[in-house]
Formats: structure tokens, sequence, C-alpha cells
């Protein structure tokens, strides 16, 4: 289960030390951890990160597979929590430390920054190999923060993106090494502490008017 750890005005939470999929116990968690955060007097921001091989690799499909009858309520779950993430009033980035697959590479392109391990790892929307088509909240999401090009080559090919290739695209911000992913996200986060606040979820949400809609309102 996540866990929120700070670093001066940087808070840290970490998905957990397994696949990180995003089980409805997962995703409550999260949403609490959140809550807390927000609540929090600024100035503050976020890293998420995680422990082990996999930053997340997305929804819970075992999960879903038992509970065929939750499929409509559990992608609203998920929506909300990439609508979420896109509309937090303080800077936000992924330290992508491992494995950054599906619904976790979505979670990912929902922060505001993301810091790659150089050496080891892929980022990848495998759904075209697994026949899950994106929801029109999910393709929102995807083709409002990577370019055309790259959006399109993601969503149809399911390539598999390492650190270097993925910085040179802008899936990623930064490619580094290993050891350096975390200090390197909370110095990111850090150095824009100070624009939390109001004002910096209504630039978000009006950056993002479309997507928002389409992952809270949208049909699935």
């Amino acid at each position: 289960m996540p866990t929120l750890d700070r670093h001066d005005d940087v808070f840290v939470l970490n998905l957990g030390d397994n696949e990180n999929r995003l089980h409805p116990d997962q995703i409550t968690a999260l949403n609490k951890l959140l809550d807390e955060i927000e609540q929090a007097p600024s100035p503050s921001a976020l890293v998420t990160t995680a422990t082990g091989k996999h930053y997340s690799l997305g929804l819970d499909l075992d999960w879903l597979g038992a509970n065929p009858d939750q499929r409509v309520p559990y992608v609203k779950s998920i929506h909300d929590l990439l609508a979420r993430f896109l509309s937090l009033p303080m800077i936000t980035v992924a330290a992508l430390q491992g494995h950054t697959f599906a619904g976790g590479a979505m979670l990912s392109l929902a922060h505001d920054f993301r810091v790659m391990r150089a050496d080891r790892g892929f980022w990848c929307l495998p759904e075209a190999d697994i026949g899950l088509p994106f929801t029109p909240g999910m393709s929102a999401l995807i083709q409002a923060r990577l370019t055309p090009q790259v959006a399109h080559e993601a969503m149809v090919t399911a390539r598999r993106y390492g650190a270097t290739e993925a910085a040179e695209l802008s899936i990623v911000d930064q490619a580094v090494p290993e050891d350096a992913v975390l200090s390197t996200a909370i110095s990111l986060a850090q150095a824009q502490a100070g624009k939390a606040g109001h004002a910096l979820r209504l630039i978000k949400t009006r950056l993002y008017p479309d997507v928002i809609d389409k992952l809270t309102l949208s049909d699935m």
C-alpha cells in the first residue's frame, strides 16, 4: 500500500514495492493521502515514486476479471484519480524508478514532470497488444500530454520506450542514473513548491478542460 513521507516542502508518495496495480483499495489509499497533502499549508509539491522494479503496471485486470459487474465504477475511479492528479494545486513530479505501463504510464502523464531511470525499465502503453481500447478520457489525456506523432505510435504500436528515447521524445523530462531518480525529482519539485495554491489549480484545469471533462463526465 502507498506511504507518505516529506522532505522539506516536498511530499514523497511511494506507491509500494510490488506491481503497484491500481486495485480499488490502492485507489482509496491514494485518495486519502492526496487529501492529507492538499490540506497541508503551502508551500508544497509532490513527488510520486515506488520501490523495486515497477513504478506501476496500471489497472488491476485480475481484480476486474473477477468483478466484471464493477467495471463502470472501477474505471470511473481510475478516471477520477487521473483527473485529480492532473489538476492538483501544486507541482507534481513522477520519479519513475521502474517499469511504467498502461494505467501507470497514464498516471505518470497526469503529473507535471517525469524523471526516469536511465539504465533499466520501460514506459509503455500496451493496450493494443492486450486488446483493451483506451477510454475517451484516457485517449484525451495521452494526446494532451504527448506530441501527436508520439501519442499515435505509443497508442497503436504498444512500443516500449527506454528512458533515453523517452526523454528524446518528451515522454519524460529527464533520464538519470538509478541513484539520482528520486533526488532529481525532489529537487525539481522543491524548486517549484512556492507555486502551490488555488491559482495553480485553475491554471491546470484551464490548460486541460477537455481532458478533465472527458475523464469525469464522459461515458466509459
